[in-house]
């Protein structure tokens, strides 16, 4: 944790999102616009992560779940997608030691497939060893892609219904989100997207139908514990009506 005195949150407990997800954009053109190369921005991402995962533990949250990679991100060029795989390696290495002191819990969605093994080997420890966790929880979405999780779960249903296990008669939202690779879940109250970019980039399309929306200017290295403190601050000044009338 940081030896500097905590920024503190003039908001209620009880009026603060227990559920934060967070689209890390503009780590490339960060780096670009300081004349740095494009991985840069992602190791300097890196250290905007581990201080709003910190913060969210100290404010209690329930869940953070931070969009690192994106299915349509194999497309970008291969010297990045490996220095991606090797950050996030490290990543589960080095803050292995602060996760299990503060009690978090991690969780990885996505799929496994184009992954190296070694960096599947300590995500995998990482996840087993914060298992009985008790604290905030922590997930991270790895080559994750809402579309590709909705089509998942649709053909996992379609195989139990033609089984004879599910009677379609029987399905709810509450039951489709079990097919989901977030369930046990609760769904996001905050979606911030960092950059500036006005749009959800096929992530948790089911889960953020009821999401508030923040947005910032600032890219994801820049992204500080006061840029944080803002989103909840506009949360909470918000009235959640979910479709009804306000009172």
């Amino acid at each position: 944790m940081s030896s500097t005195a905590p920024i503190e949150l003039d908001v209620p407990r009880e009026d603060r999102p227990q559920h934060i997800a967070i689209i890390m954009d503009g780590n490339g053109r960060w780096a670009e616009r300081q004349g740095l190369p494009r991985v840069e921005g992602h190791r300097r991402g890196v250290a905007s992560v581990r201080r709003t995962v910190e913060e969210g533990v100290r404010l209690g949250l329930e869940q953070i779940t931070l969009y690192c990679l994106s299915s349509e991100n194999w497309k970008r060029p291969q010297r990045e997608l490996e220095f991606l795989m090797h950050l996030l390696e490290q990543y589960m290495i080095e803050e292995r030691t602060t996760i299990m002191d503060q009690d978090i819990s991690v969780r990885v969605i996505g799929r496994r497939d184009g992954i190296p093994d070694a960096t599947l080997r300590e995500m995998d420890k990482t996840v087993s060893m914060s298992d009985q966790a008790g604290g905030m929880r922590l997930c991270l979405a790895i080559n994750y892609g809402a579309r590709r999780e909705l089509l998942d779960a649709i053909q996992r249903i379609a195989r139990e219904v033609r089984e004879g296990s599910l009677d379609p008669e029987k399905l709810s939202e509450e039951s489709i989100s079990e097919y989901l690779y977030t369930r046990g879940m609760v769904d996001p109250d905050l979606l911030i997207r960092t950059a500036g970019e006005m749009r959800i980039s096929n992530f948790l399309l089911w889960q953020i139908s009821y999401a508030e929306l923040w947005v910032t200017q600032k890219c994801w290295p820049e992204f500080e514990i006061e840029h944080l403190h803002q989103a909840i601050q506009d949360y909470a000044a918000r009235e959640r009506r979910f479709g009804g009338l306000s009172t």
